[in-house]
């Protein structure tokens, strides 16, 4: 299992999780807590698509910097051979 995978079942458990809480504390009149799981639930989606986002930027630049060393490299052995 990819690591992307793993972020993404774990973020539907605790999304599906929460949610039931959030249903049942609603059944039995406990809405303050229903709003408490149903804001816990939303708060794990926002902070995982964050990370994503964050992950896409670390990918982005780690290519960039490997196309930069990969010229760096080039360059260098232009040099050595002149």
């Amino acid at each position: 299992m990819s690591t992307s995978a793993f972020t993404r079942a774990v973020t539907i458990f605790a999304v599906g999780f929460l949610a039931l809480d959030a249903v049942l504390f609603a059944i039995v009149n406990r809405f303050v807590w229903a709003a408490v799981c149903a804001g816990a639930a939303l708060l794990v989606v926002v902070a995982w698509r964050r990370y994503r986002r964050a992950m896409a930027d670390l990918a982005a630049a780690r290519k960039e910097m490997k196309r930069e060393v990969e010229s760096i490299r080039e360059l260098l052995h232009t040099n050595r051979q002149n």
